[in-house]
């Protein structure tokens, strides 16, 4: 416990140095806008909100999610849903489904993601997990709700430290419309495990728009997941606008449910007297 108390202390003195550099990096980049779609997320509790982590559903394992995204100014609802299976203990394919409502824009589905993702280094002592993911989406949404498809590719890098696990994620995306420019993302979430059925959720995500090139969301977040059975994930979290852009807060909210785990039968041994 207590090197788990001081491994957590550690990681708050560094923050200090990391996340004002990491600002002051961003910061001087110009304002652009254009409406954020929302690509292929994980599904809980294998990540942050949108921070993949290199774990993956076990093998013939599957996960199912469905949540709700209330953005403000501009004020839209969004209705996500995602799934994930297990093709082996480190293979992983994933699917995100979103759906937009309320906005200025036409309502109807967003561009539907697919991934895969495969982790091919395990954590050791000192070094972390490594994943690359695949990603591509096919253009079923229509005017700002589509990118007319696209493709990436991802680096994870997973790494625990006592009570603590944190995630990055550098991704690079090509929308399918020629007229649209590369996106490059950047991704560091965390989870801290106060109990053994909830963690603290924390996140810095920050791409560049499709739209200008240049960075366009630079968003901070944080929230708890629940583990409200063996089976369930109960999310809720916020992200608040660290940028002079749209939008200025998101309410995010998601129930997963995962395949029961096989119950290991328990043979009892009887002696006779």
């Amino acid at each position: 416990m207590i090197d788990s108390f001081e491994d957590f202390c550690y990681f708050l003195s560094m923050k200090r140095y990391f996340l004002p550099l990491l600002l002051i990096l961003l910061f001087p980049c110009e304002n652009s806008y254009g409406f954020e779609l929302t690509g292929l997320k994980p599904v809980d509790p294998y990540g942050i909100f949108s921070t993949f982590s290199a774990e993956s559903v076990s093998k013939g394992k599957a996960a199912f999610s469905t949540g709700a995204e209330v953005l403000i100014d501009p004020d839209f609802y969004r209705f996500v849903f995602k799934a994930a299976y297990g093709v082996t203990d480190n293979v992983e394919l994933s699917m995100t489904i979103p759906y937009d409502f309320g906005s200025d824009t036409k309502d109807g589905f967003e561009d539907i993601a697919l991934g895969f993702k495969h982790r091919f280094f395990e954590e050791g002592k000192y070094g972390p997990s490594l994943a690359y993911i695949l990603n591509a989406s096919i253009p079923s949404g229509q005017g700002d709700l589509t990118t007319d498809g696209s493709f990436g590719i991802g680096l994870i890098v997973s790494k625990r430290v006592g009570p603590i696990n944190g995630h990055l994620n550098f991704i690079y995306e090509n929308p399918g419309d020629g007229k649209l420019d590369d996106e490059i993302s950047f991704l560091a979430g965390l989870d801290f495990a106060a109990a053994h059925n909830f963690k603290i959720l924390a996140e810095l995500y920050c791409k560049t728009s499709h739209i200008s090139g240049k960075v366009d969301t630079l968003e901070g977040r944080i929230g708890y997941r629940i583990k409200t059975t063996d089976s369930i994930y109960t999310t809720f979290g916020a992200g608040f606008d660290l940028k002079n852009r749209s939008p200025e807060t998101r309410i995010m909210f998601s129930v997963t449910f995962l395949s029961p785990s096989e119950k290991q039968k328990i043979k009892k041994i009887y002696e006779e007297e």
